[in-house]
């Protein structure tokens, strides 16, 4: 799978300028996103970006900002490269590790998680990622079943199943993730995962102590009810991959129809992660 970079420069951008445009770009379907000095990198997969999209969106909201942008092709293979080469060891909450293969054991944290991220998206440097992590490190898991929907890596489905989850099962709609999910579940010796690639119709016919939706707001706002049908009465469900504004009041209302009752959120510079329970 090729990916598309595009460059944004900028002589100045105030924060929540760029908040309101990469929120733009995020519902065009960029999934990443990373500082530079003069403004930001954005990511696509190359079959859904559309230049004329992006030229409506600059000319748009975004005419007054002054900036340009240049777009770069990325081969799977440069990216696997520029993974290995930007992925530094991390630790969420004092008391898990996450490294890729290429890095040193740390066998002092209670949780080491080991990720090859190939294109997958999730090895826990991403805000959304960070904020899951933490959730379920805090959260009680033990002998719970899991639904990880937007799986990417897996990575927190294998860190469900070091939390003592029953089972876990891992949904993404690509193929590249479907696979590395499976790998990675194999380096942590997780034997309770199940991945299937697909999309809200892959979910099983089954009921969920415990749902995992990192993806973003669209997709989230389309699926809510396939979540809020598997969720056990009493069930909770981790939402994350949006804003705090406008996002979170829209996924709280859209909730609300479920019965799925907010409970709080947690907040890395705009980016949001919350919990909602099923009442």
């Amino acid at each position: 799978m090729e990916y598309i970079k595009v460059a944004f420069v900028f002589e100045q951008i105030e924060e929540y300028q760029q908040d309101i445009l990469i929120a733009e770009l995020a519902d065009m379907g960029f999934d990443t996103f990373e500082p530079t000095e003069q403004g930001f990198d954005a990511f696509i997969v190359a079959d859904g970006f559309d230049e004329a999209e992006l030229k409506a969106i600059m000319a748009g909201a975004a005419s007054d900002l002054n900036g340009k942008y240049e777009i770069f092709p990325i081969e799977a293979q440069n990216w696997n490269e520029e993974w290995e080469k930007n992925f530094s060891p991390l630790i969420i909450s004092d008391n898990c590790y996450i490294r890729a293969t290429f890095h040193e054991p740390q066998p002092q944290y209670e949780y080491e998680i080991v990720i090859d991220p190939k294109m997958a998206f999730g090895t826990g440097h991403h805000q959304t990622t960070t904020m899951m992590m933490r959730y379920l490190l805090q959260a009680d898991l033990n002998h719970k079943t899991v639904l990880d929907m937007g799986a990417g890596t897996g990575i927190l489905g294998i860190l469900a199943a070091k939390r003592g989850a029953k089972s876990i099962t891992a949904i993404d709609n690509d193929d590249v993730c479907y696979r590395s999910a499976i790998e990675n579940a194999a380096l942590n010796q997780v034997e309770n995962l199940t991945s299937l690639c697909g999309s809200k119709e892959m979910i099983p016919n089954a009921i969920f102590d415990v749902i995992l939706a990192n993806i973003n707001r669209n997709i989230l706002l389309d699926q809510m009810e396939s979540y809020a049908a598997v969720l056990a009465q009493g069930g909770t469900i981790f939402f994350s991959g949006f804003y705090e504004t406008p996002d979170l009041e829209m996924i709280r209302a859209a909730a609300s129809k479920f019965d799925l009752h907010y409970i709080d959120h947690q907040k890395i510079d705009n980016w949001v992660a919350a919990r909602f329970e099923k009442r």
